[in-house]
């Protein structure tokens, strides 16, 4: 994540790994303050699947993908200027794709990079099937609550 502030939302993702199975770990680098830090990590990881979350200029997803072959995910942050973030995530240029997913859905980029690692992996797929069941059963409830109190 770009700053400390994007805890919360780096929380989403690492949540939903975790409840996964799967291995992860946070860090704070930020894209323009702290370069030789972001080359570092990324270049020095094994990661399958890299998560990058950022506000504001959100240059972070981009960077971490020109260090990387490896799937990067961004996560625009909210904050006072929300169009910002966003655009800087899903307008990269040719060549250094990041896939985007909505402003603070830290937990969708968890549900995304697992979904990257379920293309080998069996149990993975599995997980998230269950994952898919235990929401869509929610909404039967609700929908059953709904119905009754109406």
């Amino acid at each position: 994540m770009g700053s400390k502030s994007d805890l919360p939302v780096a929380r989403k993702a690492a949540d939903v790994l975790k409840r996964l199975g799967l291995d992860c770990s946070v860090a704070v680098a930020s894209a323009h303050r702290t370069p030789d830090r972001v080359a570092e990590l990324v270049k020095g990881s094994d990661a399958d699947v890299f998560i990058a979350i950022a506000g504001m200029s959100a240059a972070l997803p981009g960077v971490v993908a020109s260090l990387t072959q490896a799937p990067v995910i961004g996560v625009p942050v909210s904050g006072n200027v929300n169009l910002d973030a966003l655009l800087s995530v899903v307008q990269m240029p040719p060549g250094i794709p990041v896939a985007a997913v909505g402003l603070d859905r830290g937990d969708n980029a968890g549900l995304l990079a697992a979904q990257i690692i379920a293309v080998k992996d069996a149990d993975v797929r599995k997980k998230l099937a269950a994952y898919r069941e235990e929401m869509a059963e929610k909404v039967r409830k609700d929908s059953a609550e709904v119905e009754k109190d109406v």
